[in-house]
């Protein structure tokens, strides 16, 4: 094990795929002369040259479908986007070739490309940079959506990514960036669509993911000392989703809580609460509660951006709700 912080872990597993697979090469804006905008590709241009770690100009539609068109001709691009808000411009490549292309091929083609990026708020950044759109893309066959919360399973899920052959989002956070954590060396992957339970509970399962589930953390500690045991479940990959993780958590503590940086209305939370509802409804014995941001666009005011985001606050408001406890 060695400690890294998350984004060397980004670029330790994207150097290492890159060493054993000559097809595999990063495209983005600023991804090679400045080490990426978060430096997450720091010292990639020197190993592999300006061939393999290529900087684009400011066109998201235009490199991300040279990405698509290269991976139909046999590479592996990993395309990153400065922020997956930026991915809007480019979603018609992402939608309607990448997710599309193997299917309305007959499965002549195979779109084995990776869209990564930092995703959902990163502070007083406004309302146009501030959008989760793990939901959005997940909701679209044919796409995997990935979003690490931490170094180790940043790494482990990043090579599991680049090695499918189908297309991945993999999101990251501005705000995870430097957080440090132990990471295991040598060949270290990840298998994708399998959550992992970070804290053990017996009284209420807590579901999230990506840098929101920090405040889920901190609500279980605060929660243990009354005496309340949460089980926090990290979903690692939101599709596809690993149900039977939650509903096996959820026989044992018979209530959920789940917490996401996404708007309210149709959310990963939301399908979650029916598939829950659906196949293990006898288990519950509270209703489901799920935490979303505010209903609005993210506002700039810090003042009004820290009501908009949960917060650990939330958790445990939440938590004592599905507990009937005050």
């Amino acid at each position: 094990m060695k400690t890294l912080q998350f984004r060397e872990a980004i670029a330790e597993a994207m150097s290492e795929e890159m060493r054993r697979d000559e097809s595999i090469y990063l495209m983005g804006e600023e991804v090679a002369e400045y080490n990426g905008a978060y430096k997450a590709s720091k010292g990639m241009l020197d190993e592999f040259g300006a061939k393999r770690v290529i900087d684009t100009p400011i066109s998201e539609n235009g490199f991300s479908g040279i990405g698509v068109g290269s991976a139909m001709n046999g590479n592996r691009p990993i395309i990153e986007f400065m922020t997956f808000n930026f991915s809007l411009v480019a979603i018609d490549q992402i939608i309607n070739n990448a997710a599309k292309m193997r299917q309305m091929s007959g499965g002549q083609f195979n779109i084995p490309i990776v869209f990564r990026g930092p995703t959902a708020s990163a502070g007083q950044l406004a309302a146009t940079h501030s959008q989760a759109f793990e939901s959005w893309y997940a909701n679209c066959p044919g796409l995997k959506v990935i979003v690490p919360s931490n170094p180790a399973d940043a790494k482990g899920l990043l090579k599991s990514a680049i090695r499918d052959d189908d297309p991945v989002i993999f999101m990251e956070s501005e705000q995870m960036y430097g957080d440090k954590g132990e990471v295991p060396e040598g060949e270290y992957l990840i298998p994708i669509g399998v959550a992992d339970i970070k804290r053990k509970g017996t009284d209420v399962t807590i579901v999230s993911f990506g840098k929101i589930i920090k405040e889920a953390y901190k609500a279980a500690e605060t929660l243990a000392e009354e005496g309340i045991d949460c089980e926090i479940i990290d979903l690692r990959t939101v599709r596809p989703l690993d149900y039977e993780a939650i509903y096996e958590s959820v026989k044992k503590t018979n209530r959920l809580v789940i917490l996401e940086e996404a708007w309210p209305f149709g959310n990963v939370a939301t399908e979650i609460t029916y598939q829950v509802q659906n196949n293990v409804f006898d288990y519950l014995d509270a209703p489901i509660v799920k935490i979303n941001t505010a209903d609005t666009p993210a506002p700039y005011s810090p003042v009004l951006l820290k009501e908009w985001l949960p917060d650990s606050e939330d958790v445990i408001k939440a938590v004592k709700k599905v507990l009937y406890k005050k």
